[in-house]
């Protein structure tokens, strides 16, 4: 979700706010309460949440996928596998 900057117009305080795109600027001040808020123009940011995104992603980290560890398969114990992997049961 996108981290957007205001400015209160009135007291000059600025303020972060993660919010959808889809939902309407915020007004109010946090800072005074009056309705004096103005979206920024800054550099965009983001924060990434959810599955499948760590921390360490992109620094070296040595964290694991699920994808790649060793009890990923399903059908470890079946004759077949999964075919995505050599787990199979002689």
């Amino acid at each position: 979700m996108p981290i957007y900057e205001y400015l209160c117009q009135d007291c000059g305080a600025s303020h972060e706010a993660i919010q959808k795109l889809s939902d309407a600027p915020l007004l109010d001040c946090p800072n005074c309460g009056k309705p004096e808020l103005k979206k920024q123009i800054s550099a965009p940011s983001f924060r990434l949440k959810g599955g499948g995104w760590y921390e360490t992603d992109f620094k070296g980290g040595s964290k694991k996928n699920v994808a790649t560890s060793d009890n990923h398969c399903p059908s470890k114990n079946s004759k077949s596998g999964c075919g995505s992997c050599a787990a199979t049961s002689d």
